[in-house]
């Protein structure tokens, strides 16, 4: 089952199960993890529902995935959010400081959500006017190629254009840009250059520039231009902190690494300092941002990590509390990588096939050949390093390197024998495939 949600509010008639049923067409096994999140997600919807005195009680039961890299972690959380049309972010915590050092500070996670949430409901916007906003831009259009042209020759101009006989002519348009602001590039101090730059585009507004294009680049920039003014930016704002406050959903990726006692190597100064600077974040606050002031109350976070060095215990209580829900996402054997290759829509096969038909190189995978790059992935992910899923990129890369160096092979059959020769070498060698595989 596949389903296409295209509005926010299709998904507040989906239940659990179907939320499942979505995450099972691209996500493979992992059933425990998938059924906690469409639970978290579905009570979103369900708190909506109630009355506002009970949706403030209410606060939203955040998920830690626990799980070697390469199982789906990451995947789960971003097509969660699609499927929900949320705003999404993801973030590493090792990015993070603590207050005190230079770097980057917490409160840029409530920033880039409130900037997630405004792209999203700009385009949502955007398609709603997409209407007035195609015949505003057909207008521009003919006034660059037939400026001060009488109606008669207008309308003749027209019939060619929706012809598409004037798809490669090239005209001048006025294109509107952004202001560069001044170039705050200060090491280390990435959060105050950001906010520096806001500042002077704030004050000097966007540009007006004269650009030359063919017309069919052209209708794509006006289609966008005359898009932007159909549209209130105070409306899209006041939607944008709302559809962040009541569906975002961040995703906090390496939480483990700030749960060690030994972080004091890199960017992260103190992990327990930066987890007590994500704890009110968590809890819920409120951050002012480009948008206005967004509260994290009800915002939904994932955390994840492999937990390989540290355990979830490391975490100061506080934080730990705030994760009720945890999942350990399996580590994917050989039938779970064999179902990774051939079952998502767009799997893996299917990928190298499509781009090298290209190509007039027809590939043709046996079973015995998937089986056989299943099977030694799950064996090098056992004896040198898990990376799970991700190991199937790096297989097939050396599997396919010769075919895809060459042009018009005709078919190619990729079968168990095929995969041996191009493999069985480095896989015997200890020291080889550790760089290789």
């Amino acid at each position: 089952m596949t389903l296409d949600v295209r509005a926010a509010g299709d998904f507040d008639r989906l239940t659990p199960l179907d939320i499942v049923s979505a995450l099972d067409a691209h996500i493979i096994g992992q059933h425990k993890a998938k059924k906690s999140v469409a639970v978290a997600l579905r009570n979103h919807v369900r708190r909506r529902q109630l009355s506002p005195e009970a949706q403030a009680e209410i606060t939203p039961k955040n998920i830690l995935m626990i799980g070697p890299t390469g199982v789906g972690k990451t995947e789960i959380a971003r097509r969660l959010a699609r499927l929900a049309r949320a705003p999404f972010i993801k973030i590493e915590a090792t990015k993070f400081t603590e207050v005190g050092y230079v770097g980057r500070d917490v409160d840029s996670i409530v920033r880039d959500l409130a900037q997630a949430a405004y792209a999203l409901v700009e385009e949502e916007q955007k398609e709603l006017v997409s209407g007035g906003a195609a015949a505003a831009a057909e207008e521009a259009l003919l006034d660059a190629l037939l400026p001060g042209g009488t109606t008669e020759g207008r309308e003749k101009m027209r019939t060619l254009l929706k012809d598409g006989a004037l798809e490669d002519r090239e005209i001048e348009i006025e294109v509107q840009e952004e202001a560069g602001g001044m170039p705050f590039n200060m090491p280390g101090m990435e959060e105050v250059s950001r906010n520096l730059q806001d500042v002077f585009k704030r004050f000097q507004g966007p540009k007006a520039a004269t650009r030359k294009m063919r017309v069919q680049d052209a209708r794509r920039v006006l289609h966008d231009q005359e898009a932007t003014k159909l549209l209130d930016p105070e409306e899209v704002k006041r939607e944008a902190i709302d559809r962040a406050e009541q569906r975002g959903i961040v995703f906090l990726d390496e939480i483990d690494k700030i749960a060690s006692d030994d972080a004091t190597s890199g960017a992260d100064v103190s992990g327990e300092g930066v987890q007590r600077d994500l704890l009110p974040i968590v809890e819920g606050t409120q951050v002012q941002t480009a948008h206005g002031a967004l509260k994290t109350d009800h915002v939904l976070f994932i955390a994840a990590g492999a937990f390989s060095v540290s355990q979830p215990s490391d975490l100061i209580p506080e934080l730990q509390g705030r994760f009720p829900i945890r999942v350990e996402l399996d580590e994917l054997s050989a039938a779970d990588l064999q179902r990774i290759l051939t079952q998502p829509k767009y799997a893996l096969t299917r990928q190298y096939a499509e781009l090298l038909a290209v190509d007039g190189t027809e590939l043709v995978w046996d079973e015995s050949g998937i089986e056989a790059v299943a099977e030694v992935a799950e064996r090098i992910n056992r004896e040198v390093e898990d990376i799970g899923a991700r190991r199937l990129h790096t297989i097939l890369e050396r599997v396919l390197e010769d075919v895809a160096f060459g042009t018009d092979l005709g078919t190619v059959t990729v079968d168990r024998a095929y995969v041996e020769s191009k493999v069985d070498a480095i896989a015997g060698d200890e020291d080889l495939r550790r760089y290789v595989l």
